[in-house]
């Protein structure tokens, strides 16, 4: 991924924010725009940008109530009755693949959230396509030309939803190392390929089904019912419920491919349901990514 690209992806992100604002945001240096992971509106204080090691203010951006309903409006595309569903989950997917977190009053109605008034702040993720991220590893993946069930782990922000897109992007393609397969990923909070209006904003692959904003409980039923897969993805695996789904489609014979947030196995180890995907016998082996920023390796780990 270039300098380039990376600050070009910022710059369309800072076209969902109010004039003045976007006009401070596209003020900060090149490398800046590059290394911005995120854009944090919240109200009374400044614009601030979510770097590798740090988190930038903006001088002279204090937000008003009235800049978050712009880039809200902005993001939907001035029609927020569409994004109704995921704005009750506290997100919004914009065209281009940019997933924007919304926090303000929720609307509880019994163990459902019917919404979010008094919109209070934002966050503006940039996702940026890593073509070849998965590369490195993905000899270490595959057993006779087959991708084997894989764990991703790595801290909030470390890199697991770019790897794991990339990883199903070459897998729905196919590699000299192994012939395409069907994949059916389950994007829950619409981070793996941002779909806007039906149309993933993110490469997957060609032969990649996307199953947008359904819980993976009732997500990977539904795939195996209908899609017949041969592998399916999932992003952040955090629940009991999400353990069960995993179980169930490995007694199918899929293939899993799955994050969840864990330093190290040992990390991982330590966790209620970390240690119960482990115990469950279906992952192969493990993709642990270290460091932050350009100083991202990824290791792999074979699991018995």
């Amino acid at each position: 991924m270039t300098e380039e690209y990376a600050a070009a992806r910022y710059e369309d992100a800072c076209a969902l924010l109010p004039g003045r604002l976007r006009a401070a945001a596209m003020t900060v240096e090149r490398s800046q725009k590059a290394e911005a992971e995120e854009i944090r509106l919240r109200i009374g204080r400044p614009v601030s940008l979510t770097l590798p090691a740090m988190e930038l203010f903006l001088p002279q951006t204090r937000v008003i109530r009235g800049d978050l309903e712009q880039a809200l409006d902005r993001a939907t595309e001035y029609s927020r009755y569409v994004a109704a569903e995921t704005l009750r989950h506290g997100y919004v997917t914009a065209e281009g693949g940019f997933r924007i977190g919304v926090c303000g009053t929720a609307l509880p109605c019994g163990e459902r959230n019917e919404g979010i008034r008094d919109v209070s702040s934002l966050a503006i993720r940039i996702p940026r396509v890593r073509e070849d991220a998965a590369r490195p590893v993905l000899p270490e993946l595959l057993e006779e030309g087959r991708p084997l069930s894989t764990l991703v782990l790595s801290p909030p922000g470390g890199g697991k939803t770019t790897l794991l897109r990339d990883l199903v992007r070459l897998l729905s393609q196919g590699t000299e190392l192994a012939p395409p397969c069907r994949v059916a990923l389950v994007d829950e909070r619409g981070e793996l390929a941002a779909v806007h209006r039906g149309r993933p904003q993110l490469e997957v692959g060609c032969r990649t089904d996307v199953l947008d904003g359904c819980p993976k409980a009732l997500a990977v039923p539904m795939l195996l019912r209908a899609m017949s897969p041969q592998a399916i993805a999932l992003d952040e695996v955090a629940m009991p419920e999400d353990v069960a789904a995993v179980c169930t489609a490995a007694n199918c014979g899929v293939t899993l491919l799955a994050t969840v947030h864990a330093a190290s196995l040992q990390d991982l180890r330590g966790r209620q349901v970390g240690r119960a995907l482990l115990e469950c016998g279906v992952f192969r082996r493990a993709v642990v990514i270290e460091g932050l920023g350009a100083a991202r390796q990824c290791r792999v780990e074979r699991l018995p």
